[in-house]
């Protein structure tokens, strides 16, 4: 059993983990009994933390909102993940965050134990991130976004789509993908009773949070995975399958996650799921990749890599 004091430190990390606890898991987490885990939320809130309980068999433990911020406890690759990301906020698309970014990785840094602040140096001096323009998001709103999804939460909100039409929508969210310059939400559409990936620049009003709900398997693994597919294919009005006359480690590194999806079929072929504005782009994006393929489908995209070879024939041909 862990002495009191160190006790207490994992006592306060734990409940700044989760949002909330049931009694019989922390006292399963500390290795302590019921009563024992009752003396030290008292002891925390003797020292100023807002431990709120609720008895029943529902019943539990959660951090509250005090008058000021409690210290937050960090492992070591934690600290080194926070820094990376602040230093990322500076420069990033959420409005009015770089300042605040900047003072709170000054602090951050000012109390690192020297050998973590060794390696924040080292891997600040080796990263140069390339900030791409993108839309700026509200950081109240991914804020309260990224609680709905914690929480089991559902919410509604009033959403435009890429033709600027505006409908409300309720939906159970459940997380939040960073690709490229812009957020999605990935979220189970409650009116269409289907999934949905919503940007988040395109959400127009607050997010009001509702009910709480249990939460539903994601297609395609998690979230990551379907804003992925979302991106890649059905984001586009012609979407292609093609077969690849190569390992896919060859091609791996040179199809970005949001530029297509690949799937290994042996040793030495893979396929490509992509998507694109018209068949000619399509095209021309599977030849750039300069290995031997064969298309699955679309019937169409064949007829139209004909027209393509055959104009760049005439232009490789002297007149």
């Amino acid at each position: 059993m862990l002495e009191t004091s160190a006790r207490l430190l994992r006592l306060l990390s734990l409940l700044q983990a989760r949002r909330f606890w049931s009694g019989a898991e922390l006292a399963e987490r500390l290795e302590i009994t019921s009563r024992t885990l009752r003396r030290d939320v008292d002891r925390l809130r003797s020292l100023g933390y807002p431990v709120n309980a609720t008895s029943g068999v529902a019943g539990g433990y959660q951090l509250g909102t005090g008058a000021a911020l409690p210290p937050l406890l960090l492992d070591d690759d934690e600290a080194l993940a926070v820094t990376l990301g602040l230093r990322s906020a500076a420069a990033g698309t959420v409005t009015g965050m770089e300042e605040a970014a900047v003072r709170a990785l000054t602090k951050l840094e000012q109390v690192l134990p020297q050998r973590l602040r060794r390696r924040v140096k080292a891997l600040h001096a080796a990263v140069v991130p390339i900030h791409h323009a993108g839309p700026s998001i509200d950081p109240a709103l991914l804020t309260s976004l990224a609680g709905a999804c914690r929480d089991r939460e559902q919410l509604a909100f009033r959403y435009a789509d890429m033709k600027s039409k505006a409908s409300q929508r309720q939906v159970e969210p459940h997380g939040l993908v960073h690709a490229g310059s812009r957020w999605y939400l990935v979220a189970w559409d409650l009116d269409r009773a289907d999934w949905r990936s919503f940007r988040v620049d395109r959400i127009t009003s607050k997010a009001t949070a509702g009910r709480r709900f249990v939460p539903r398997p994601v297609p395609h693994g998690d979230v990551g995975a379907y804003v992925t597919r979302s991106l890649t294919t059905h984001a586009y009005p012609y979407q292609a399958r093609v077969l690849l006359h190569t390992p896919i480690e060859n091609v791996a590194e040179r199809i970005s996650p949001i530029a297509g999806r690949l799937e290994r079929v042996d040793a030495e072929h893979c396929v490509l799921e992509t998507g694109g504005h018209s068949l000619a782009a399509l095209g021309l994006y599977i030849s750039f990749l300069n290995v031997e393929f064969e298309v699955l489908d679309p019937p169409e995209l064949r007829a139209e890599l004909r027209v393509l070879a055959e104009r760049l024939l005439r232009a490789a041909t002297p007149r």
